[in-house]
């Protein structure tokens, strides 16, 4: 199966359960290999935390706005953004909603949760 079928989910500010650096250098390392391997994702959803890493100044802003323009849609909560009081720091991706997250989640033949 291709990635191009698949809904990336984040709902942290990195990837595992570790310190927050350790945390941020996977979700970067993850990122930047998925850019590079040329097999992109269809969709990378962020909620809850997740949040963080489209905003201004996120350690991945650089990778995200390359996956943008290659096409791979980045959809942000923005329920989210209002309970974190971020929604003028976004940098990258389109503000949606939950209905936006589940209609990617229903066209996708594989959803992968970090």
């Amino acid at each position: 199966m291709a990635l191009n079928e698949t809904v990336i989910l984040i709902n942290k500010h990195g990837m595992g359960e570790a310190d927050n650096a350790l945390q941020i250098k996977l979700i970067s390392t993850y990122l930047r290999l998925i850019n590079e391997n040329g097999d992109l994702p269809a969709v990378i959803c962020f909620y809850t935390e997740g949040i963080h890493l489209v905003l201004k100044k996120s350690p991945v802003l650089d990778t995200l706005e390359e996956l943008e323009r290659k096409g791979v849609r980045l959809v942000i909560c923005g329920t989210c953004l209002d309970f974190y009081g971020q929604r003028e720091n976004v940098a990258v991706g389109i503000i949606g909603g939950m209905t936006d997250i589940i209609e990617a989640q229903s066209r996708a033949a594989k959803v992968i949760t970090l």
